[in-house]
C-alpha cells in the first residue's frame, strides 16, 4: 500500500543537507508563531500595554525618588542655616556694639564660606535671611559678597509673606508665582521658607525667615526624566490647586486635576490607576514630595497608549514577515560557514583567559556571526579603554585628594599680615608697607604658580622665606632663618606648600611658646641615592611624648589647626608620591626643640 504522503517524504530524503536544515528551521519558525499569533493576539496586545504601563511607573518612580532627594537636599541646607550657632548668636543678641563686634569677627566669614558652599548653582541658586537688625551694617556687602542678610522689609512684597502673615505655618515651600520679581530675578525661582521666632524675642517682633531658594529648571528637568513616551506628561500640584511645575505646561493644563481628587487617589492605590480628565481616559500615577504638601502626577493618555500597543504588533508582524524572508536567503550560506566562523570567535575569545582581549580581523559577512564579531571587537576596545581609564581614574583621584588637602590653607596668615600691613599704613612707614605688600604678593604668586602642584625646591625655599620675612616684620625680627641646602638641589621637584606648614608650626608652637619669643629655624638638605631628604629644625619648646605620637594621625587638632596642617602635608606628599615610605618624620626632646625629616623621590623639575 503506497502511502499518500510517501512521494514527499522522498523528497525530502533525497535533499542536501543545507536544505533539510533550511526547510527544517523555516517550519519550525512558521508553524508555532502561526498558532501564537492565533490563539494569543488578545493576550500580546495586553502584555504590551502593561509593560508598558509598568516601564511609565518604572520612569515616575525614579523621577520622584530624584526630585524627593532633591527636597531632602533643599532640607538639610536650611537644617544646616538653622542650626549654625553664628546666626544662633545673631539671633539672641539685642547688643548692638556686640553684633558688629560679631560682624567684624572671623565668624562671620566662616557663616559666609559655609553659606556659600552649600549654593551649587545647579539646584540651589542662594540663601538668604530676612530679619530686622539694629545695625544696618548686617545688610551691606561682605568682603565683595552680596549679604545674606536682608531686612524684613524685603519680604512684604512677596505672595508667601502675605500667606505667613495669615496663616500660623511653621515652614513653606514655594513656586514661582509665590515669590516677588526682584527674589526670581536674583536668588531664584523657587523656595523653601522657614519662619522661625528665637527665644529673646519679645511677641510683637517681627518675624524671621530663613529661606532656600532653588531652581524650577532643575525639578522641571527631573520631571522630565520621568517621561519615556509621547503625549505624556508629569506635573507638581500644590494644595492651592497651583500647578507647580511641569514637564510640559501644555499637556499639564489639558490633564490637569484636582488636589483633592489627587489627594485621595494617592491613599487608594501605589500604582498606575485609570482616570478621566475631560472625557478622556488615562492612566495616572500619584506620589507625594517629601517634606512638602504637594504631589507629584503621571499622566499617560489610553489612546496613546492602544495606539502603541496596535502598532507594536504590526511592527512586530512585519519585521517577522521579512526575518523569515532574510532566513529564507540566508539559511544555505549559514549552514556552511556559521560552525567555522563560530570556532574563530571561541577561540580569539580564549586568549582573554592568558591577557588583554585582541580584535579580530572586521568581518566581511554582517550576519549574526558577523555581529557576534563586532560586538566581540567593541567589547575587547571597550575592556582596554575602561582598563586604561581605570588607570588613570586612579592617577586622577590620587591627584584630587592631593589637591583637596593642599587647598586647606590657614587664612589667619593673610589677615594678620594685612593688619600688619594697615598698622604699618597707619604709622606712615611707606617704605616698610611697599616691602610687606611686596612680599606678601611674590608669597602668594608662588603659592597660585599657574595652578602647579608642584614646584622647584628653589621655588619652595623663596616661598617659605618670604614667609619669615613677613613674620618677622610683624614681630620685630624675632626669628633667625638659616637655610644650608646645597645649590645642585634647587632643581628639584616638591609640592607646594610642605615647608611653609613646617616652619609656620615651628613658629608658632616652637619658638613662640618660649619665655624670650625668639629662635632658630634651620633647614638643610641632601640626597641619598634616589631620595631626597631635608631637614627643618628649630630651637623652640620641643613637642611632649604624648603630642609627637598623634601628631602625623590628624587627631587633636588645636584652635589655629596646626595640627591638621602637619597631617595634611604628610597625607599631601603620601598621596602624591603614592608610597607611604615618604612623607614626614618628627622628633624632638621637650625643652630641646623639634627637628622635621621630609622624604621625599629625588626627581628634578620638568620644564
Amino acid at each position: 500500500m503506497i502511502k499518500p504522503l510517501q512521494p514527499l517524504k522522498d523528497l525530502y530524503s533525497n535533499m542536501r543537507l543545507q536544505s533539510k536544515f533550511m526547510i527544517t528551521h523555516l517550519v519550525l519558525i512558521i508553524i508555532p508563531t502561526i498558532v501564537i499569533a492565533y490563539f494569543f493576539y488578545g493576550q500580546m496586545y495586553d502584555t504590551i500595554v502593561s509593560e508598558t504601563i509598568r516601564q511609565e511607573q518604572n520612569f515616575s518612580k525614579h523621577s520622584s525618588s530624584t526630585i524627593n532627594a532633591a527636597m531632602d537636599q533643599i532640607n538639610v541646607v536650611s537644617d544646616s542655616i538653622l542650626d549654625n550657632a553664628y546666626l544662633t548668636d545673631i539671633l539672641n543678641e539685642k547688643n548692638s556694639f556686640r553684633l558688629l563686634q560679631l560682624l567684624r569677627s572671623a565668624k562671620t566669614e566662616d557663616f559666609y564660606t559655609f553659606t556659600n558652599s552649600m549654593i551649587d548653582g545647579n539646584l540651589i541658586t542662594d540663601i538668604k535671611i530676612y530679619m530686622d537688625l539694629p545695625t544696618e551694617d548686617f545688610y551691606d556687602d561682605y568682603n565683595g559678597q552680596k549679604s545674606i542678610f536682608l531686612h524684613s522689609s524685603e519680604a512684604r512684597g512677596s505672595y508667601w509673606s502675605g500667606i505667613f502673615n495669615s496663616t500660623p505655618i511653621p515652614s513653606l515651600f514655594c513656586p514661582k508665582f509665590y515669590l516677588s520679581p526682584k527674589e526670581v530675578e536674583n536668588y531664584g525661582s523657587m523656595s523653601y521658607v522657614r519662619k522661625i521666632k528665637p527665644q529673646t524675642a519679645a511677641p510683637e517682633d517681627p518675624s524671621i525667615y530663613v529661606v532656600v531658594y532653588f531652581s524650577q529648571e532643575n525639578i522641571d528637568q527631573l520631571l522630565m526624566q520621568g517621561i519615556s513616551e509621547n503625549n505624556t506628561v508629569s506635573y507638581i500640584v500644590n494644595e492651592r490647586n497651583a500647578l507647580v511645575s511641569s514637564s510640559d505646561s501644555a499637556y499639564a493644563g489639558t490633564y490637569l486635576m484636582n488636589y483633592d481628587t489627587i489627594k485621595d487617589s494617592f491613599m487608594q492605590s501605589n500604582n498606575y490607576i485609570t482616570k478621566t480628565v475631560l472625557g478622556k481616559e488615562v492612566y495616572a500615577g500619584f506620589y507625594n514630595v517629601t517634606h512638602t504638601s504637594w504631589y507629584m502626577v503621571s499622566i499617560l493618555p489610553a489612546q496613546s497608549l492602544q495606539n502603541k500597543g496596535k502598532l507594536l504588533i504590526v511592527q512586530f508582524v512585519l519585521f517577522y514577515l521579512f526575518f523569515l524572508g532574510v532566513a529564507f536567503i540566508m539559511a544555505t550560506t549559514l549552514s556552511r560557514s556559521i560552525t567555522k566562523r563560530l570556532g574563530a570567535v571561541i577561540n580569539q575569545m580564549k586568549t582573554v583567559r592568558t591577557g588583554r582581549p585582541v580584535s579580530m580581523e572586521t568581518a566581511q559577512i554582517h550576519d549574526e556571526v558577523g555581529d557576534l564579531i563586532d560586538t566581540y571587537n567593541y567589547m575587547s576596545t571597550e575592556m582596554n579603554t575602561l582598563m586604561d581609564n581605570q588607570a588613570k581614574s586612579a592617577e586622577d583621584l590620587r591627584i584630587a585628594e592631593f589637591k583637596a588637602l593642599q587647598s586647606q590653607i590657614n587664612p589667619h596668615f593673610l589677615y594678620n599680615t594685612l593688619d600688619m600691613i594697615n598698622w604699618l599704613s597707619l604709622s606712615h612707614q611707606e617704605e616698610k608697607v611697599t616691602e610687606a605688600v611686596q612680599a606678601l604678593s611674590k608669597f602668594y604668586k608662588l603659592t597660585l604658580n599657574k595652578g602647579n602642584i608642584a614646584i622647584s625646591l628653589k621655588e619652595e625655599i623663596t616661598q617659605v622665606s618670604l614667609y619669615v620675612k613677613l613674620q618677622n616684620m610683624r614681630y620685630q625680627d624675632k626669628i633667625e632663618f638659616i637655610i644650608d641646602v646645597p645649590d645642585e638641589m634647587m632643581d628639584y621637584e616638591i609640592p607646594k606648600l610642605v615647608l611653609q606648614p613646617l616652619v609656620e608650626n615651628a613658629i608658632m608652637h616652637g619658638i613662640f611658646e618660649k619665655e624670650e619669643k625668639m629662635g632658630t629655624i634651620l633647614i638643610t638638605g641632601w640626597l641619598e641615592d634616589e631620595v631626597l631628604v631635608l631637614i627643618v629644625s628649630d630651637d623652640g619648646v620641643g613637642i611632649s611624648e604624648d603630642k609627637l605620637k598623634i601628631i602625623l594621625t590628624g587627631a587633636g587638632e588645636s584652635i589655629s589647626g596646626s595640627n591638621i596642617g602637619i597631617y595634611n602635608t604628610h597625607e599631601r606628599l603620601q598621596l602624591f608620591y603614592n608610597n607611604t615610605d615618604f612623607g614626614l618624620a618628627y622628633s624632638s626632646n621637650e625643652g630641646n626643640g623639634t627637628e622635621v625629616e621630609i622624604r621625599i623621590p629625588a626627581k628634578k623639575i620638568s620644564v
